[in-house]
């Protein structure tokens, strides 16, 4: 597990250059999603969370409870990826799905994360799809009271 690390609910409009700065590093200069594809409209309408370590941000990922829990744009920054940033950012978010009253959380996982989210107890369903030029399948959880 990494050390020193607070994960918690952000305010999108206070942090949302710390949350895009994040994701901008992650997927569009590491993974070659297009920009304009990073951000988008369901933005402000999630629950955005953010990992820091020592006060600088270090990971993020959202979670929409309009789409019946879709969970996504999960990044951690490469020196603290296998350290525990992850797990400890999807915990967050089944916390607040199961204070939200949601029975489950789904996800468009890349394929190369899918054991990422299986070990966590997520399961796959259907066929493997591309989504911004990157391979992805969807995954379930079913969250427990």
């Amino acid at each position: 597990m990494a050390e020193n690390i607070e994960v918690y609910l952000a305010d999108f409009m206070r942090d949302r250059k710390r949350i895009e700065e994040l994701r901008m590093r992650v997927f569009v200069q590491e993974q070659g999603v297009p920009e304009d594809q990073e951000m988008d409209e369901r933005d402000a309408y999630c629950q955005h969370f953010l990992a820091c370590c020592d006060g600088v941000a270090i990971g993020t990922a959202r979670l929409d409870l309009e789409l019946k829990g879709k969970m996504g744009r999960l990044a951690v920054i490469k020196p603290y990826r296998r350290r525990g940033v992850g797990r400890q950012l999807i915990e967050r978010i089944h916390q607040s799905a199961r204070d939200s009253g949601l029975s489950g959380i789904w996800c468009h996982a890349q394929l190369s994360a899918q054991n990422f989210y299986s070990v966590l107890g997520y399961e796959a369903e259907g066929n493997i799809f591309e989504e911004a030029g990157i391979e992805h399948i969807a995954m379930r959880y079913t969250l427990v009271k």
